[in-house]
Order: structure tokens, then sequence, then C-alpha cells
């Protein structure tokens, strides 16, 4: 199913439109800071020229015999040299060479002395000259081959004036050009970069919002290993993440109403079984009044766990009614209510020290300890000398309890998924629900229930409960878990 395209951004309002107009903005700056300098440097190299051209004039002066030329000639070489007059100057004697017949201004507007002065000291003077028009200027530097002469020269601005528009208007030309096929370049790669990836991420996520359970193929733009890669295979997880939450969520809601629909038929049904059991009760034979009471309080807790259901129509599980109980009597009913390794199976191992009593809501641990047991049979399945040790410990302000089996292992993938409804199970049949229960009343307990550890040679899973040590009696030497038989 092709993906849906988000809605058209307007070109002008376009990323790639903002790319280009910010780097048609950056190159032109680049170009003014290039400018002003360069242009300053200009100037600096036109007024040398104008020196060097006034010494090359007066030279013509003194390679005549007596030093005179005419008026004719020395408008020529004035002419030339675009300047008005030339001084030169020797060893504190200063003389008009050219430019004495001439009608020269009578105010200076501005002197410059070449000598001291470079293109960034400059940048001033360049800017006045482009301003103001009609100006006269008096220039001094050093004559060419002869540093202890002094040229200086009289000129009229508006030549230098012209070559500086001259100038200028050169360089924004090229400085148009350039920027334009640097933007050109620059848009061109980050639209085929980004702008266009992004886009095709936007259009996945757009078809997300619309149908989030739709599992077409999210945007792909090859393995890239840059930020836009690294935000599309988030993206992907994301996706694939809220559709497991989704997918989880409808099994839980068509899970809820199948058991509301089952649980007034189980209510029945268990029903005739309590009545078969109060027959029971005057049975003669030793076995069946000897495994009475389990089914008793088997059929009892199903009673009461289905009215609970019926009754509060959700899956939250009342507070715990605390109140002092035998641990140790706990463990024998699970592992009655498990088999006790009388029929062929793991064989059970209680460690919890005699007489140890426990201050919580017997009816939810014993579940949390069933859900553990049945697991760790599951795990046990089909492998011989199989052994399940469940031990206790008091601590300062709470008490441990241990399950332990010698499995194989949790697999990778159920390490993964541990604690989550529907995911972590190894079995075709399984819902996976065991180990979410059995946390979540440990939790209500304000306690947990954790992986210790898992391995080849066995799995542990460890419950903590708080509870005031007031109310714990137990023996002062407390058991340690037992070792369970690594065969």
């Amino acid at each position: 199913m092709p993906l849906d395209q988000p809605r058209a951004v307007p070109l002008a309002r376009s990323l790639s439109a903002k790319l280009l107009a910010l780097t048609l903005l950056f190159v032109m700056i680049g170009e003014v800071l290039i400018y002003v300098p360069s242009v300053a440097g200009y100037r600096l190299d036109y007024l040398r020229e104008r020196i060097a051209a006034a010494q090359l004039a007066s030279l013509a002066l003194v390679a005549t015999s007596d030093q005179q030329l005419t008026d004719e000639l020395e408008r020529d070489l004035l002419d030339r040299a675009e300047i008005l007059a030339v001084m030169i100057k020797r060893a504190e004697a200063r003389s008009l060479i050219l430019g004495g017949n001439a009608t020269l201004p009578a105010d200076i507007d501005a002197h410059f002395d070449l000598r001291d002065t470079n293109r960034f000291t400059s940048i001033g003077d360049v800017f006045t000259t482009m301003v103001t028009p009609g100006r006269t200027i008096r220039v001094t530097g050093a004559a060419l081959e002869t540093p202890d002469t002094v040229v200086e020269v009289v000129l009229d601005e508006s030549a230098l004036r012209r070559e500086l528009f001259r100038y200028s208007r050169g360089v924004v030309v090229v400085s148009l050009i350039i920027s334009g096929l640097t933007g050109g370049l620059v848009f061109l790669t980050l639209h085929w970069i980004i702008a266009r990836p992004l886009r095709r991420l936007a259009a996945g996520m757009v078809a997300f919002r619309r149908d989030p359970e739709d599992e077409a193929a999210p945007p792909a733009f090859g393995e890239r290993g840059d930020e836009l890669g690294l935000a599309q295979r988030e993206l992907t997880t994301m996706q694939a993440d809220l559709r497991a939450a989704l997918r989880q969520r409808a099994r839980l809601a068509d899970l809820g109403l199948a058991v509301s629909k089952i649980n007034h038929d189980l209510r029945n049904i268990l029903a005739t079984a309590q009545l078969v059991v109060d027959r029971l009760e005057h049975s003669g034979d030793p076995e069946v009044r000897r495994t009475l009471p389990v089914l008793v309080g088997a059929i009892d807790r199903a009673i009461a766990l289905c009215t609970r259901t019926l009754q509060a129509g959700r899956t939250d599980e009342p507070p715990p009614d605390r109140a002092p109980f035998d641990l140790h009597q706990l463990v024998r009913d699970v592992a009655e209510a498990l088999g006790d390794g009388r029929e062929p199976g793991p064989m059970w191992q209680n460690a919890v020290p005699v007489g140890m009593t426990v201050s919580a809501d017997r009816s939810q641990i014993f579940r949390v300890l069933i859900n553990l047991g049945r697991n760790a049979i599951e795990a046990l399945e089909g492998r011989a000398n199989g052994r399940i040790v469940i031990a206790a410990a008091a601590l300062a302000q709470s008490i441990v309890i241990e399950v332990t089996d010698n499995g194989p292992g949790l697999s990778d993938e159920a390490r993964e998924n541990l604690f989550k409804p529907f995911r972590a199970t190894a079995k075709p049949t399984g819902t996976g629900l065991g180990l979410a229960i059995a946390r979540d009343l440990a939790r209500a307990h304000d306690g947990d229930l954790v992986l210790h550890r898992s391995d080849s040679f066995g799995t542990t899973f460890r419950i903590e409960i708080p509870g005031n040590i007031q109310e714990i009696r137990r023996v002062r030497t407390p058991v340690r878990p037992a070792a369970v038989d690594r065969a």
C-alpha cells in the first residue's frame, strides 16, 4: 500500500526555499566582508599608480637640456598621469615640477600620505570618496628606487570615484554569480540529502497517524548512518512497539470480554463441583480425605476469583488484606496444589524455616507462588532429576522468598519480554500472564518480583515483601536459600 503524502507545503515556506535564502544571504555576507578590504586595496593601488606616473612624467622634464617643457607637452603628460600637479621633495627642498602653468584649485579637500597607510586603515577613506563627489586631494608617496625622495601629486578625485564604482559593480556581479551557483548547488544537495528524506519520513508519520494498525513498509532511504538514518530506525521501532501495544490492548479487550462471558457459566460449574466435594467429605477413603482439603481450597479460591472479576468488571486486583500466616505451611499447600512430586515430575523442596510467619495477603502470595511454581514445572518438563526449591529468609525490614529450579534457563527472547503479558512465553498455548500477575501482586504489597539469575544451571526468581518486623516470628538463624541439585 503506498504511503499517504502529507499536505504540500508552499514553496516559499518550504525547508528547501529557506535553505536557499539563507545560503544566498550568507554568501553575500561573505562577499561583503571580502569586498571592503579589497576595494580599499584597489584605491591604494590606484593612488600609488598616480605617484609612479607622476615620477615618470617628471623624468621627461629632467631629460630636457633646459628643463623646460612646452605647455602642450606638460598638459599631455599630466592628462596621461590623471593628475593636476607634481611636486618633488629632496632634502627638505620642495619644488613644483609640473603643473606650474595650470590653474590649480585654491583649496585642497584632503591630504593622504601613502607611506603610513594600508588597506585596513583606509577603509573609511574609500566610502568618503564614493559619497563625496568633486573633491581635490593631495597624495604623498615615496619615489620609486629613491626612498629619500618624496613625490606629491594633486589630483581630481572624480576619476578615482568612477573607478571605485566600476570596481564595485564588477564585484557585485561576480558576487551574485557566485551566490547563485553556490546557493543552487547547496539547495540541490540539501534537497536531495535532507529535504526529500524528511518528506518521505513525514509521509510515513502521516500514514501511521491515519492508520496505526497498517503494517505497510515504513519509508526507507537505505542504510544511512547519519541522524536521519537514526531517526528512521527509531521511528520504525516506535511504530512496531505501538502496533504491538495496540494488538496487546485489543487482545486484552477480547480476553476480558471472553472472561466475562465464561465467568458466569464457570461459577455454575464450580458450584456443581462444590456439591460433589461436599459429598466426598463423608468418604471413608484415607487418600480422598487427605487430598480433599486441597481440592476444597482450590474450588473456594476459584469461586472467589470469579466473583471478584464479575463484580469489578476489570482486572485490577483488590488491595492486599494483610494478616500474619505461616509461610512454611503456605509453601506446602502450593506444592500439594501443583503435584508435590507424587506423580512423575520435578521434586519439591520446602526450604522455608518452620514457623516463619509473614504479614501479607495469604491468597495473593499463594497465587504468586503458584504461578512461579507452574512456570518452573514447565521449564523442567522432560528433564530428569528436575527439582524445585522454595526458600525464604527474614531481612531487616522484609521477607525474601526465592523460587529456584535446575532447568535450562531462560532464552534471550524470554528475558527481553519478561513480565510482558502475551509475550513472555515460550509455549504456543501460553499467555505469558503468569509472571505479569505475580509481579503485580508483589508490587501491591510494596515489594517486587525480579529475576535473580538464569543460566544453564537453572533459574531463580526472588520475591521481596516489606513488612512490620514486629509481626514476623522466625528462627534466630535464618536459612538461606538452599542450593539446587545441578543434575
